[in-house]
């Protein structure tokens, strides 16, 4: 490929790896350049980085593509190794750009606010052209993890897309600064906290939420005057390997979910009342949690592609009536056993079982034993 993915260089070729974060800087520069110095005050550079660093790469980082690449390996696997490889192209980015720099990055960002809203000042480019290979190379690997684990995001649709965004910046701003800081000498977090609540913060404020998030992280990293180097790698490496554990967390956890729905799909003999037991045990607390909505939208769709089941009925109920759900469970012939595994299943997808989730079990165990 042309297009470097993320840890496509080779891992032992040190000067492989650091001429394909260089080339891929080059190119973001002249991306940095094409903006505006509205553009970053706004954070409509956010939303131009997505639309170039996402729609070329997402034909390119396919499933077939990581199977081939990493052949034999189980996604855990594959994972891991992407969030390794990132990791490291994020701490010789570091460096590259913390060398660069001559002074204090609190100036640099503050001379936009005096900027003519088409020009953007020198000293603000390479202070851009790292954030946005941070930004890019985080937003690709939460997009290779979720084509690893087999979860389907359509970039030009604008829930997945939120949704990639969340994940890949999905550590708060205030937990980036805490673990930064851990790699900060004692001696100047006094000195950091002080300067983070002055003129670069209220810089900040001025620009969209996330935005915002990503710039306040840049500017921990050359705050402080004798630390920039080690800082500026290590806070990379630190907010990258943070990002791919959780996008692992969030698509994996959603990979289980959809697993569990083929299970139960597969094993069932009564797909239609299983909807409707599950459906029951998912309201039985009055909360449905985002896991929970996941697995019966999973659910429903492998029930119709599979089975021809398409119940217009359950779907057209607001308040589900748990006796007209016995009252199926009575009427239903035979083993019932695939049912109650099924709403078994169903009750701890989000947790421990809670009492009304248990009443619901017990109640069903205790119908389809007296058959």
């Amino acid at each position: 490929m042309t297009e470097v993915l993320p840890g496509s260089a080779n891992a032992g070729d040190d000067d492989a790896d650091r001429e394909a974060v260089e080339q891929e800087r080059a190119k973001l520069r002249e991306f940095v350049k094409g903006l505006s110095a509205d553009d970053i005050k706004s954070g409509g550079w956010f939303t131009k980085l997505c639309a170039q660093a996402l729609r070329s790469y997402t034909e390119k980082a396919t499933w077939e593509y990581f199977q081939q690449k990493y052949k034999g390996v189980p996604a855990d696997g594959i994972v891991g190794q992407q969030i390794k490889l990132a990791a490291k192209n994020a701490m010789i980015e570091g460096g590259i750009t913390a060398s660069l720099y001559n002074g204090t990055i609190a100036a640099t960002i503050g001379s936009l606010g005096g900027a003519s809203p088409a020009a953007v000042p020198a000293g603000v480019v390479t202070f851009m052209v790292d954030l946005t290979y941070i930004t890019q190379l985080q937003m690709r690997l939460a997009y290779d993890i979720s084509v690893i684990y087999r979860i389907p995001l359509d970039v030009d649709d604008p829930e997945d897309m939120m949704k990639l965004v969340r994940v890949a910046i999905g550590v708060k701003s205030g937990e980036v600064a805490r673990g930064s800081m851990k790699f900060v000498p004692g001696l100047v977090r006094q000195v950091l906290k002080k300067y983070y609540s002055g003129p670069a913060l209220a810089a900040a404020k001025s620009l969209p939420f996330v935005g915002k998030h990503l710039l306040q992280r840049n500017i921990i990293k050359f705050g402080i005057p004798g630390v920039g180097i080690p800082l500026t790698v290590l806070v990379n490496r630190y907010t990258t390997l943070a990002a791919g554990r959780y996008a692992k967390s969030v698509f994996r956890d959603e990979a289980e979910v959809i697993e569990l729905a083929d299970t139960l799909i597969r094993r069932t003999r009564h797909p239609r009342l299983m909807l409707w037991v599950a459906w029951l045990v998912i309201n039985a607390d009055g909360k449905i949690a985002d896991v929970e909505s996941l697995l019966f939208q999973r659910l429903t769709r492998l029930a119709r592609e599979r089975h021809q089941v398409d119940d217009e009925q359950l779907a057209n109920v607001v308040n589900i009536d748990p006796d007209e759900v016995w009252d199926r469970i009575d009427a239903e012939p035979g083993d019932l056993s695939d049912v109650v595994y099924a709403a078994e299943r169903v009750a701890t997808v989000d947790g421990d079982l809670n009492t009304h989730e248990k009443a619901v079990i017990a109640e069903l165990r205790d119908r389809c034993q007296r058959r």
